[in-house]
C-alpha cells in the first residue's frame, strides 16, 4: 500500500493548485490513499466549508487539520458531519468535529488517520502522548493500519512522537511549519516518519505569505495585514510504502510538485 500524505494548503491558489492536481499525483505516485493537512486552505487561513469540498471531490480521501481549523465558524457542521475531515484530537472536548477517522483503504484495509496538535510553542492543548495512547487503546481490534498527522512547531516534540508510537502508528508525518525537511527515515520497530512534510502554496513567498509584510514585520515591529503569495505554486508532501502483511513502512520518499 501507498499513501500520499500532502503539506498545508495555503489559501485559494493553493487549495485550487491542489484541486487540479491530487488525482495527477495519486496515479504518478501509484498511491492507493491521499492524506492532505487543509486547516488554511480557505482564503486568508483556516478551514472554510467550500475548501473542504473541493479538495476531497478532487481525490483526497481525509483532510487533516491544526491550530487553524476552527478559525471559521461556519466549518463547524461540516466537521460534526463529514468524517473524513478531521480536527486535531487533543483540542477540548466540546470542539467541534473528531480526531480521527477509520477508512477503508486498499485490500479493504481499515486505516485509522489520527491529527493531533503540539505543545511546544503553541496554544495550551491536552497532551498528544497521552491522547493518542488512550485511543490507541480504545479503537484496539477496530483497525488494520495508522497514520498521525503531528501538527507541531517543535522538531523535536515530533521526533519524540514518532519513536514512541514507532511499530503502533506506522505513518507518522509533521505538518505546521510549512518547510519541508530532509529527514525521512524508517523507525527500528516498522514506523515511516517525517519532521514535516511542507506545504502547497506560492515559491515566492514566506509561508505562503508575500514577503514584504514579514520582513517588515521583523525588521520594523509594525505589523501589516498579511496577503497571500503570488505566482508559482509548490505542492510538498511524501509518499510511505506499506508492507501490508508484516505492517512495517518499507519507504518514504519527499515528493515536490
Amino acid at each position: 500500500m501507498r499513501i500520499i500524505v500532502i503539506g498545508d494548503v495555503v489559501g485559494a491558489a493553493g487549495t485550487e493548485y491542489a484541486v487540479k492536481n491530487i488525482n495527477k499525483i495519486k496515479n504518478a505516485e501509484k498511491g492507493h490513499l491521499v492524506i492532505v493537512n487543509a486547516e488554511n486552505a480557505a482564503p486568508g487561513n483556516g478551514l472554510d466549508t467550500k475548501s473542504a469540498e473541493a479538495l476531497l471531490a478532487a481525490g483526497a480521501d481525509v483532510l487533516t487539520g491544526g491550530n487553524h481549523t476552527l478559525k471559521r465558524h461556519e466549518v463547524f457542521d461540516f466537521l460534526n458531519e463529514n468524517p473524513y475531515a478531521i480536527r486535531p484530537l487533543n483540542l477540548p472536548p466540546a470542539a467541534p468535529g473528531k480526531g480521527f477517522t477509520i477508512i477503508r483503504a486498499n485490500q479493504g484495509l481499515r486505516v485509522m488517520v489520527i491529527n493531533v496538535l503540539g505543545q511546544v510553542f503553541m496554544d495550551p492543548v491536552d497532551n498528544p502522548f497521552n491522547c493518542v495512547d488512550r485511543l490507541l487503546a480504545e479503537q484496539e481490534g477496530k483497525y488494520d493500519l495508522c497514520v498521525c498527522d503531528v501538527h507541531a512547531e517543535a522538531t523535536s516534540e515530533k521526533a519524540a512522537f514518532a519513536r514512541y508510537f514507532d511499530g503502533r502508528i506506522q505513518v507518522i508525518f509533521g505538518t505546521h511549519t510549512h518547510v519541508q525537511t530532509a529527514d525521512e527515515c524508517l523507525l527500528s520497530k516498522g514506523s515511516g516518519f517525517i519532521t514535516d512534510i511542507g506545504m502547497c502554496g506560492p515559491v515566492d513567498s514566506i509561508l505562503g505569505i508575500k514577503p514584504e509584510p514579514v520582513i517588515k514585520n521583523f525588521v520594523t515591529r509594525i505589523h501589516d495585514r498579511f496577503e497571500a503569495g503570488e505566482g508559482e505554486i509548490k505542492l510538498c508532501g511524501a509518499v510511505f510504502e506499506i508492507n501490508t502483511q508484516t505492517k512495517a513502512v518499507t519507504s518514504v520518499k519527499r515528493i515536490r510538485y
